[in-house]
């Protein structure tokens, strides 16, 4: 399907880093996986626009719901008005005028496929459903945190861990080259390595989602350690969870290994989907070992980044290292052992 100039522009505006994975897929790959990315980041804007109260927010993911399952009447227009405003980043903007123009791409597409980006997003939605009902919002003054390590494993695959299973259904339906796969391991190991790049972002957002009411570091853990959450808005306090970060970051990093058994088992001549699942992977190493690096990571004001040249070598390096699972699992060891146990 030659559709993926139309998205192109508007995907490298919306996706980040995700538009690298994205862009060196297969052609036959980039308009499901593309589409599918572009309604997730449309249900991410709906979460989270201040511009309606959170009752509303989840009155229109599930109209974004019904819009994926062809449901009349269309649900898009009153999305769109509103979801749009004054304040809304530009990309942002652009996403939810386009919205018309992705939707009617997306109904050209098989039923195969269409049925699994509807239960990707059902999945996701869910995900957005439980952050809006967890917590109580950005201008409550209040700070929740989730209950268990189990609310924290839920979230993650709701969020993350899912993307795995799509993203391993698809490529099975459309390269043959996979039909030797297990489909069930993989996606077993797919959704861990989605539960990892997830937990990456959990601890390297910590300070800000605490500001915002947010504390994905689970109560009981806390306690264990005589904290409360509220404890975690004084950056004093790092010393005292420290511990807690510490053993959530060797559990991402299980969730890395997950995923790089899942890379190394595509086949060499997928060259593509080998890279789009390495950078992600070599890129949050490189992240993971920042955030054990930190001085502090409850301090808003120390932000954790790659640099873009620092991006950009690993994304060279990696060409040349992609067609051996040898050396490219030499390579994750590298970053890994940058690492402090």
């Amino acid at each position: 399907m030659e559709r993926d100039g139309p998205l192109s522009d508007l995907l490298k505006r919306v996706s980040r880093s995700f538009y690298l994975s994205l862009a060196i897929l297969p052609r036959s790959l980039r308009v499901p996986v593309g589409l599918a990315y572009l309604f997730a980041r449309t249900a991410d804007t709906i979460a989270d626009t201040r511009l309606i109260g959170r009752e509303a927010r989840l009155h229109r993911l599930e109209g974004l719901r019904a819009e994926l399952r062809d449901e009349a009447p269309s649900r898009l227009p009153e999305i769109v008005r509103a979801c749009t405003g004054p304040n809304l980043h530009a990309g942002e903007r652009e996403l939810l005028s386009r919205l018309p123009d992705c939707f009617a791409i997306y109904r050209e597409l098989d039923k195969a496929d269409r049925e699994r980006i509807q239960m990707l997003l059902v999945t996701i939605t869910e995900g957005m459903r439980f952050d809006l009902t967890t917590f109580p919002g950005e201008d409550e003054g209040r700070l929740v945190a989730l209950e268990s390590r189990q609310d924290l494993d839920r979230y993650t695959y709701l969020v993350a861990g899912c993307v795995g299973e799509f993203w391993t259904e698809i490529h099975v339906a459309h390269r043959p080259r996979l039909g030797s796969w297990d489909v069930q391991e993989m996606k077993a190991k797919g959704v861990r390595f989605g539960k990892g790049l997830q937990m990456t972002n959990v601890l390297r957002d910590l300070a800000r989602d605490l500001r915002i009411g947010r504390c994905y570091l689970p109560r009981r853990e806390l306690a264990r350690l005589g904290l409360d959450p509220t404890d975690l808005l004084d950056p004093r306090a790092f010393p005292r969870v420290r511990p807690l970060i510490m053993e959530l970051l060797a559990l991402t990093l299980e969730h890395y290994e997950a995923g790089w058994a899942y890379t190394l088992a595509i086949p060499l001549p997928e060259w593509r989907m080998r890279l789009a699942c390495a950078w992600p992977l070599l890129i949050g190493l490189r992240t993971l070992g920042l955030l054990a690096r930190a001085p502090n990571l409850l301090d808003p004001l120390h932000q954790i980044k790659i640099s873009r040249s620092a991006v950009y070598a690993v994304l060279a390096r990696s060409l040349g290292l992609v067609w051996s699972n040898g050396f490219l699992a030499a390579e994750a060891r590298r970053h890994r052992a940058r690492i402090p146990a």
